[in-house]
């Protein structure tokens, strides 16, 4: 079969030559990459082929060099790197040979030479890319169709490509894109694609916006691109003055009063949505800039530093004139609409939040007259409107200037819940819950709780979406009457009563029938009613706790109905909602088992246990890893509640336990496993020794297996503290393998960039920290016995190299930060005249200074702690 048959029928075959054909381009791929890549270049450079032929090429060849998965393109980049040069060269030229030759859009050729440039230009190849796609653009006998899909081929590679490998080559980059923007250009084409491409490089062109000249002309062009007739063009350009405004905030004075300004109100005016939804977008993203800005010099201010930024306060400057438009968008909702559907109404709303969070309380002058005048309009769009204006500004404002305003809407609000319209009665649900988690202190009082409470409990009848922020709701009131009813800041201690105690039962009861409707599988309700329950058990106080027994009965004989359901399931979807049904449920009963007291638990605990072992060992065959591990979180909080009682019960846990740890292909499952662990060594102590050989191997092979995802390893890590002080002295046994491994894990260093894996090396620097805890406490033992220590002297040198690191690291946590004060205290403590000389050393004393400036409670406590033992061991 010839390649250009084989093409042909990729697109156009049957099922049967469809296949054939892709084998036959998998076994040559295998026989021989390099020749099928350079015939599939020359079918793609070839402009006698038909179209088809030439775009099925080029996506062979793209498929070959790129894939969406991440280490599967890492794998197709280094096995193009093998080709050699010569072959890899006479690709390339056909690929940037191809540009301007298609008749489609949009270029194939164009995404072969981004992916292949992706690929080279960070190992420092094809030096000349850049520079001969420039040319394609700014040569004066370029065709339309080659300018595009060069600027195109610009696009691709900045969009996948590390930006700070292209600093270097930003002027030719934006030389070419500023070429195709220009509005002399002919072609729409042209400039769209240029747009695009611009939007792509605006990361690593902060040089360029730095210097004004070369700032003035982008702008300049971008703000010309948005006057466009041509739509496409219009949005793309309002896109990018959003990511400049996100980027380069600071240089953007000069131009908001001559030109942004009045660009992007124009833009929220727009009939065209998407040219709207831009306009909305710039303002949110002012309104975010500058509420950041506001926190980091209220921050300076209070470490006594000048900020690095200053806010220019353009939203508050804008508002007598954004707010008209942002409600009168908010008009604009319709009854049809799809909940999905991002529109310019929703952009509002949100806009509107993000508004009132940056101005405050300047908020309330521009937006209650609206309220005011729109809450009984005998149109429901602006009833609906003025509503959702109270519920999203209601974050902004002070609680002092909210309250007053609260006490009078609040009546209003709740007659909404009964109003002809569904969105509005939805919307008032929505406001109130809003209301309950931002200004509780204004509903918490008989006259306004007892009609509220009531109206909520009839939403609970309504339609689902309404039904559902009426769940919300109930959940805010009952955390917000908690936390007032709780002296100081106390979380531990569960107070006689609180507000909600003579309501508390019929709440309860009426969210238990909630989930049961059979519309609960809409809009969330039934998740919602489960969730409201968890919140108004968890915060009940101790004249409640009756309707907590009642509730756990019914919660254990839900589970147990539900398990025997299992055997007469027959589709997966009934499976399905089984098996979430399940989930919810055993979420349910944690919470429910957080509050019964050590008294009563062991009535319950045989059934629950059979229950949960039941779900544990079906769902292990049935590969249903959500159940799996919240009937594992479930045997966690039962560990918790029973204690050493929960002993009764190991020998049955123990295979599915086992199974669970060993799941390292669902994460989630053997991370609640690893948690079971952790809860047991907690709470029975040494009676774990006859288990560890088995838990111990099993953890340690999960700690290195590279099947595991990274987030279960630091809770591996501070499980071994756990056992380690379960088990004391025992641990001696398996101390020097965990020491290493310790060691090893702490002397990865985290791209200070990457803020997503500086929260994850904080976890896993907290997991070390908690193990090198545990078993220097455990190991201690009882009676301060040096010698079993013994074993942890070849690896303190380690363990002051691993402070030294987080003495220098800027972005440790605060949890980090108390775990190290702690870990230096327990280390003079056990090691004492050892340790005199490193006691001095600046990585010491800069950790412990941090720990006494912190605000963290536990922080402060554990570093003066730490201090008053290096003061003890230096006066003995």
């Amino acid at each position: 079969m010839e390649l250009i048959t084989v093409l042909e029928k990729t697109a156009f075959g049957n099922q049967v030559e469809l296949e054939a054909a892709r084998n036959y381009l998998e076994q040559a791929a295998l026989h021989d990459l390099p020749n099928l890549l350079r015939q599939l270049s020359d079918i793609l450079r070839n402009t006698s082929q038909n179209e088809v032929t030439r775009a099925q090429a080029a996506i062979q060849l793209k498929n070959a060099i790129y894939s969406k998965d991440e280490a599967i393109k890492q794998q197709y980049q280094e096995r193009w790197l093998q080709i050699p040069e010569e072959i890899r060269l006479y690709i390339k030229n056909n690929c940037i040979g191809s540009l301007g030759t298609e008749t489609k859009r949009p270029s194939q050729a164009a995404q072969c030479v981004g992916y292949i440039a992706c690929a080279e230009l960070p190992r420092d190849l094809w030096p000349d890319c850049i520079n001969r796609l420039m040319e394609n653009v700014t040569s004066a006998n370029a065709s339309e169709m080659l300018k595009e899909s060069s600027l195109e081929a610009i696009g691709y590679i900045c969009q996948d490509i590390n930006p700070d490998i292209l600093e270097v080559q930003s002027n030719q980059i934006l030389t070419a894109i500023v070429n195709g923007m220009r509005k002399e250009e002919g072609s729409d084409h042209v400039r769209l694609a240029a747009c695009r491409a611009l939007y792509n490089s605006l990361e690593f062109t902060r040089n360029n916006f730095s210097k004004d000249s070369e700032r003035n002309y982008i702008m300049q062009i971008i703000c010309e691109a948005t006057q466009s007739d041509n739509d496409q063009i219009k949005v793309s350009a309002l896109q990018n003055l959003v990511r400049i405004m996100n980027l380069y905030y600071e240089f953007m004075e000069n131009y908001m009063g001559q030109a942004l300004f009045a660009i992007t109100v124009s833009a929220m005016k727009s009939t065209n949505d998407d040219v709207a939804l831009q306009g909305i977008e710039f303002w949110s993203s002012i309104c975010e800039e500058e509420s950041e800005l506001a926190a980091e010099y209220q921050d300076a201010l209070d470490e006594g530093r000048t900020p690095t930024s200053v806010s220019r306060h353009y939203a508050r400057g804008a508002l007598q004139y954004l707010v008209p438009i942002i409600l009168q968008r908010l008009c604009e909702q319709k009854d049809t609409e799809d909940e999905d559907e991002w529109n310019p109404c929703k952009a509002a709303g949100v806009c509107l939040m993000l508004l009132a969070s940056c101005v405050e309380d300047d908020i309330l002058n521009h937006v209650m007259p609206f309220i005011n005048e729109n809450i009984k309009n005998p149109n429901w769009q602006y009833r609906e409107a003025a509503v959702m204006a109270f519920g999203s500004i209601i974050e902004g404002p002070s609680p002092d200037r909210l309250k007053p305003i609260v006490g009078q809407a609040i009546g209003m609000f709740i007659e909404l819940l009964k109003d002809q319209s569904v969105i509005v009665r939805d919307t008032a649900a929505w406001t109130i819950g809003r209301i309950c988690e931002a200004v509780p202190e204004a509903i918490l009082n008989e006259a306004i709780l007892q009609p509220l409470l009531e109206g909520l409990v009839i939403g609970l009848n309504a339609e689902p979406r309404v039904a559902t922020n009426a769940c919300w709701a109930l959940s805010s009131i009952a955390i917000s009457a908690m936390e007032m009813a709780r002296p100081g800041d106390d979380e531990e201690t569960t107070p006689e009563t609180y507000f909600l105690s003579k309501y508390f039962e019929p709440i309860v009861e009426k969210l238990l029938a909630t989930t049961e409707r059979h519309d609960g599988g809409q809009s969330n309700l039934r998740s919602a009613a489960y969730e409201a329950l968890m919140e108004m058990i968890k915060n009940s106080p101790k004249d409640c706790y009756t309707t907590v027994q009642k509730t756990t009965i019914v919660i254990l004989g839900r589970l147990e109905n539900v398990i025997q359901l299992e055997s007469s399931i027959q589709s997966s979807s009934d499976r399905r909602q089984v098996f979430d049904l399940q989930s919810l449920l055993c979420a349910t009963l944690q919470s429910v088992l957080r509050k019964v007291t050590p008294e009563d638990a062991p009535q319950i605990s045989d059934h629950i246990m059979t229950a949960l072992l039941h779900m544990l060992n079906q769902t292990a065959n049935s590969k249903a890893s959500s159940v799996q591990e919240d009937a594992f979180l479930a045997v966690s909080t039962l560990i918790d509640v029973l204690g050493e009682k929960f002993l009764k019960y190991i020998d049955s846990l123990k295979p599915i336990l086992y199974v669970g740890l060993k799941n390292f292909d669902e994460y989630q499952v053997c991370q609640a496993a690893v948690g079971v662990v952790g809860d047991l060594g907690r709470n029975i102590g040494n009676k774990i020794l006859p288990y560890c050989d088995d838990i111990m191997t099993i953890l340690l092979e999960g700690l290195i297996s590279p099947k595991l995802n990274k987030v279960v390893k630091p809770l591996i890590l501070s499980t071994f503290g756990d056992i380690a002080l379960a088990i004391g002295t025992d641990f001696k046994k398996y101390a020097e393998v965990v020491l290493n491994a310790l060691h090893q894990a702490s002397m990865i260093h985290a791209d200070p960039n990457d803020f997503d894996l500086i929260d994850y090396f904080n976890e896993l620097r907290e997991g070390c920290l908690d193990a090198y805890t545990g078993i220097l406490q455990g190991l201690k033992g009882n009676n301060n016995t040096p010698v079993d220590l013994s074993i942890v002297t070849p690896h303190i040198n380690n363990i002051l190299t691993f402070l030294e690191i987080l003495s220098k690291d800027q972005n440790i946590s605060e949890s980090v930060l108390s775990a190290t004060c702690g870990l230096i205290g327990d280390l003079v403590s056990c090691f004492g005249q050892q340790l005199i000389q490193v006691t001095d050393s600046p990585a010491i004393h800069n950790l412990l200074e941090r720990g006494k400036k912190s605000k963290n409670n536990r922080a402060r406590t554990l570093s003066n702690w730490a201090s008053k033992e290096i003061r003890k061991l230096k006066n003995a």
